[in-house]
């Protein structure tokens, strides 16, 4: 009996943390797409959470790789978990990702996928200079603690670290408002700094998007989490952690660490996808797909289907001449999920071009990425 409950209990589970597709978008023709949190916590340094829970949520939630990022200078946990060894944490988590086997409760198994998982570390200092750091593929943890963070910044470059800068946009800098400081001016000049997070656990900052576009600073979201993901963003009712969606030539390490350095990435946020006008429209085109069928028996309207492919519920604005039948110009297309649409054409045509605004794909602040298409009609 006991057996059987248990056998329930992990039934409703994998139900629950895996009720949407692994695949959150379609990747552009002979590309990958990785997902990615760079920024998480653990008790090794202010987290509430041991190492091996941070791989079992990133494995429930269909996460590809994570970086385990604990702070450097603040410990609070200290005196119960000494920590001399900064990598200790991620050496604890890498044990764990390579397989998730239940095998242990009962003879069920869930199938197996790998997870990568890397080192980081968070550089720790006040705002605003240079405030918060983060080094990934890091080699030693250790060597980047530093009495002053430059130093530290300079030690995981020299590690050929990927090194972005985190939460620019946390109140207590210029209430709410990412500045670039001289230091960080001087990173930037010197190539010691790669990227800006523009997304943080629930924050957005239009300001932190714009430098990364003038700066040419790869474009990164992540979660920040200390606590539960499954509290923190209500997993279990289709909430979801901020993302870093990493487009690559394969899954290599190496490959995904370059896509970073080149800033092939974007941000899936709420229900938004956010990122720079090159790697968002791929995404777009592999994942709002429209076809004809043709017109109607009367040839008074073509009837069109457009398939959404991704996890965000699309929602475009239509900036053609023609009009619907049914609809106004404003649509959603459901994630996962397709609509049918009537387009008085008021003549029959052999071609018909359309072109949609998607008001939540973000190419920068307040502005939306635009999609175009040429269907044949007959």
């Amino acid at each position: 009996m006991k057996k059987n409950i248990i056998y329930i209990l992990l039934l409703i589970s994998i139900f629950v943390f895996g009720q949407e597709p692994r695949k959150f978008f379609m990747p552009p023709s002979e590309k990958n797409i990785i997902s990615t949190d760079l920024h998480i916590h653990t008790v090794f340094s202010d987290g509430v959470v041991w190492p091996s829970v941070r791989v079992e949520e990133a494995y429930r939630e269909g996460i590809e790789l994570i970086a385990i990022t604990d702070h450097l200078e603040y410990q609070p946990h200290k005196e119960d978990i000494p920590n001399l060894d900064k990598n200790r944490a991620f050496e604890i988590a890498k044990m764990f990702n390579q397989e998730i086997d239940r095998n242990d409760y009962i003879n069920f198994k869930v199938p197996n996928e790998k997870l990568i998982v890397i080192p980081g570390v968070e550089i720790t200092r006040d705002t605003p200079n240079p405030g918060h750091i983060n080094a990934v593929f890091i080699k030693d943890a250790n060597e980047i603690l530093q009495k002053d963070s430059l130093s530290g910044v300079i030690k995981a470059n020299n590690q050929n670290a990927f090194v972005f800068w985190n939460h620019p946009m946390w109140s207590q800098r210029d209430n709410g408002i990412a500045r670039l400081a001289d230091i960080h001016k001087f990173m930037i000049k010197n190539k010691l700094l790669h990227g800006i997070e523009v997304v943080n656990f629930d924050t957005f900052s239009e300001e932190a998007f714009s430098i990364a576009l003038d700066e040419n600073l790869t474009i990164l979201g992540t979660s920040d989490i200390h606590g539960l993901t499954y509290w923190d963003y209500q997993i279990d009712l289709g909430g979801h952690r901020p993302m870093t969606f990493v487009i690559t030539e394969s899954k290599d390490t190496d490959e995904i660490k370059k896509a970073l350095f080149k800033g092939q990435t974007f941000i899936w946020f709420n229900d938004m996808i956010i990122g720079k006008e090159e790697n968002i429209q791929p995404i777009l085109k592999s994942n709002i797909v429209i076809k004809s069928n043709g017109y109607t028996k009367d040839y008074t309207s073509v009837k069109i289907n457009i398939k959404n492919k991704s996890c965000v519920n699309f929602k475009l604005e239509y900036l053609g001449k023609y009009s619907f039948y049914k609809n106004s110009k404003f649509i959603v297309v459901p994630k996962y999920g397709e609509i049918d649409l009537l387009i008085k054409t008021i003549k029959k045509r052999k071609k018909i071009d359309l072109e949609f605004k998607v008001e939540n794909a973000l190419i920068g602040p307040k502005t939306s990425s635009k999609v175009k298409y040429s269907l044949l009609l007959y």
